[in-house]
């Protein structure tokens, strides 16, 4: 008698399943499928649930395109974009490196991070384990920043998972340029029309009027989560004059902590 037991089908390597994502993604480019065919191609890489997509350019505040975020953390996601973003670590760096790129968020994250009220209310409200940010340039003057998260009782991102991912970036961005290239979202329609002034960002508006140029830059830098140590390296000054323009800005505030100064930031947005 003929064994009419079927064979097992094949496994899926980790190789066939990257080709199988790429080729989708490539046959969305200019539809609507193509961006979750695109994330499926980076969960090849580095598997998530959670991810908020952003497009930057140089005049105007973050453009929202897609997020997985729950209704519970929508508050936190309005205020995110609403100005807050500016303290983010993988903004501030994007800033200063402007170019296609992956990282971790303790990579890139300042000494004193988690005790900051960035961190407290907003970080760890939305309950994020770890971050994983990616770049790309359009090559238009406009960038997209992947935010990648991980929660509660999700591992951490492993360093191999980065290189995967950094590994396959070029491929990533070439997607990318040609379906946002292409897309609806052009800078007409980020800026709001024509004439629209340059958004001024709530860090350069912050304590303007009270606050000398030296002491409005210590304030940006301990939003942002710098110690007295980090912020004296940044800045190029030493500590015990970081804690001299720390007292005078809280003096000239009218504060007394950390926590009154994010309050009083908070307060300049919209």
């Amino acid at each position: 008698m003929h064994d009419k037991t079927k064979p097992s089908p094949p496994v899926k390597t980790r190789e066939d399943l990257r080709a199988a994502s790429l080729s989708k993604a490539i046959d969305a480019i200019g539809q609507a499928s193509f961006l979750p065919n695109l994330l499926d191609y980076l969960r090849v890489d580095a598997p998530f649930v959670g991810i908020l997509l952003l497009l930057l350019d140089e005049k105007n505040r973050p453009h929202h395109i897609y997020d997985t975020i729950q209704s519970s953390f929508r508050l936190n996601l309005d205020m995110y974009l609403d100005g807050v973003y500016q303290l983010d670590p993988f903004y501030t760096r994007f800033c200063k490196r402007k170019r296609t790129s992956a990282m971790l968020i303790r990579d890139v994250a300042p000494d004193r991070f988690q005790l900051t009220e960035y961190f407290r209310r907003y970080y760890k409200n939305i309950e994020l384990r770890d971050e994983l940010a990616i770049f790309t340039d359009l090559r238009d003057g406009r960038y997209l920043f992947f935010s990648i998260g991980r929660r509660g009782a999700e591992p951490r991102f492993k360093s191999k998972e980065l290189n995967a991912v950094k590994r396959d970036l070029p491929v990533m961005a070439s997607l990318c340029r040609q379906h946002f290239g292409e897309s609806s979202y052009n800078q007409e329609s980020l800026s709001g029309g024509v004439g629209e002034q340059r958004l001024e960002f709530a860090l350069e508006r912050f304590g303007e009027d009270a606050l000398t140029p030296r002491e409005h830059e210590v304030a940006a830098c301990i939003l942002r989560g710098h110690s007295s140590k980090s912020l004296a390296r940044e800045i190029d000054i030493s500590p015990e004059t970081v804690k001299i323009h720390r007292r005078n800005i809280y003096r000239k505030l009218g504060i007394s902590s950390q926590s009154e100064l994010f309050l009083k930031f908070l307060n300049t947005l919209g």
